[in-house]
């Protein structure tokens, strides 16, 4: 297996490159900027230079690569259109691309509650939305997915349990970055993380459980 890692230089992207080096799955980073990719990510990932808004780069790109993690996000700005490019029409770039070449998996880090259109986040223009636009989009693809919806991000990693739920059943909560990286990591080998979406938060009280008897928890 060779993983293609989108948004690989992002606070989640990151740790899904860290985490797939980690045990020794081989992985090449989609970034904009080779120099600041190779400055913080991990010595010996293969860094390959490319736009999920320019179909052509990523052709070359997913060249010898077998699945894909998608950690793209839009940057907050003023751009009233970044969501939409980078979200949807990015999106829809990669799963096109990954399906003219054969790509056998594809994860996607997306977000709680892109179903609820009144969430106060759509006021950054329609962020969720979007997300939720390429959710549908890659589960209409024909490719195995995973669709990831963690809850608050933090950097800090920390100690609470995995909490794994089915579509749109968790509305708040938080999780470590690092715990959404070995999440994505994970669903490219758990066939019952097969066309699923799965929502996650960390929480104090909930009951230790692997990762593979989470996936299976969910319908």
């Amino acid at each position: 297996m060779k993983v293609l890692v989108a948004g690989a230089t992002g606070e989640t992207g990151k740790r899904i490159v860290q985490t797939l080096s980690d045990r020794q799955i081989a992985v090449k980073a989609l970034v904009r900027d080779a120099d600041k990719a190779k400055r913080m990510l991990p010595t010996g990932v293969e860094v390959v230079v490319g736009d999920v808004l320019d179909p052509e780069t990523l052709r070359s790109a997913l060249q010898d690569c077998t699945a894909i993690v998608c950690a793209t996000g839009a940057s907050p700005s003023l751009d009233p259109t970044g969501p939409y490019k980078v979200d949807y029409e990015g999106t829809k770039n990669l799963i096109d691309v990954a399906k003219s070449q054969g790509i056998e998996r594809f994860v996607i880090v997306s977000s709680l509650c892109v179903s609820k259109f009144l969430h106060p986040l759509n006021l950054f223009w329609l962020v969720l939305y979007w997300k939720k636009q390429a959710e549908e989009y890659l589960q209409k693809s024909g490719l195995i997915y995973t669709i990831v919806r963690p809850g608050g991000l933090r950097n800090e990693d920390d100690s609470r349990p995995l909490v794994m739920q089915s579509a749109d059943t968790l509305y708040e909560g938080n999780i470590p970055r690092q715990k959404v990286a070995e999440v994505c990591v994970e669903a490219l080998f758990q066939p019952e993380a097969d066309n699923k979406i799965v929502e996650i938060v960390a929480e104090e009280s909930a009951e230790p459980r692997s990762l593979d008897r989470l996936f299976a928890s969910v319908a």
